[in-house]
């Protein structure tokens, strides 16, 4: 039975636990394939990754492994998060899957525009949080002071590194989820916009708690396109509703 006709039928408690385990199983084996192939592709994954510590310590960005397992933690790590990554647009796929038979005829036309843009926005904040990067790790060595040795552990930094990227890829999904509440009718573009002193405000404590780095610039690097992407939605949704 299509997604459609199960709409229309309507999915009893035991259907949707069907759906949602077929969903999770597909979503997981996507991920595990992608994050195979990011396994064995590590040494060029490691290179990419390291360049912002060779930009900002020129002569000095090797890593100190200092526990004989590091070097399997780092490429786990590396397999998961690059898995994560590569695997994105199957991911979004079946989320949309799942969600769509709930929505009306009209909603669901929109799958290929939410996943393009879903895909687009995180790796967009990926992106921002890469070239980002270079500069909190400058900053964070100099408000450590000139007497300190640069000398970082591969699964500190990596860690940092990733989560940072990972969490601007999330909150990059922002104005795709406001455009969705707009769509379903939670929430109307004249409300946001009546709203935007507050949602300015939110959006920059929201990037002061969890920009991991810490540093002003990342803060801004997320802070100013949320704030854009706020302001997108609002007309986004506008069009939408016409």
């Amino acid at each position: 039975m299509s997604n459609f006709r199960r709409a229309a039928a309507g999915m009893t408690l035991a259907e949707h636990l069907a759906e949602a385990r077929s969903r999770f199983l597909k979503s997981a084996a996507a991920l595990l394939v992608a994050g195979v192939v990011a396994f064995v592709i590590y040494p060029e994954i490691l290179k990419v990754l390291q360049h912002p510590y060779c930009a900002a310590v020129p002569h000095h960005c090797t890593f100190l492994v200092t526990n004989p397992l590091d070097g399997l933690t780092l490429r786990v790590k590396i397999g998961f998060f690059g898995g994560l990554l590569l695997s994105s647009p199957v991911l979004f796929w079946h989320l949309w899957r799942f969600v769509a038979p709930g929505l009306k005829s009209k909603e669901r036309r929109y799958a290929i525009p939410f996943i393009t843009a879903s895909v687009l926005f995180f790796s967009g904040g990926v992106v921002v949080a890469y070239f980002s990067f270079g500069h909190a790790i400058r900053f964070l060595q100099a408000i450590g002071g000139h007497s300190l040795v640069t000398d970082y552990n591969p699964n500190q930094y990596l860690g940092l590194f990733l989560m940072m990227m990972f969490i601007f890829g999330v909150t990059f999904e922002f104005p795709v989820v406001l455009v969705a509440l707009e769509l379903i009718g939670v929430v109307t573009p004249r409300q946001l916009l009546r709203s935007w002193r507050y949602a300015v405000i939110a959006i920059t404590v929201a990037a002061a708690v969890f920009t991991p780095s810490g540093d002003p610039l990342s803060m801004l690097a997320m802070a100013a396109p949320l704030t854009v992407f706020y302001f997108m939605a609002i007309g986004v949704g506008k069009l939408f509703k016409k």
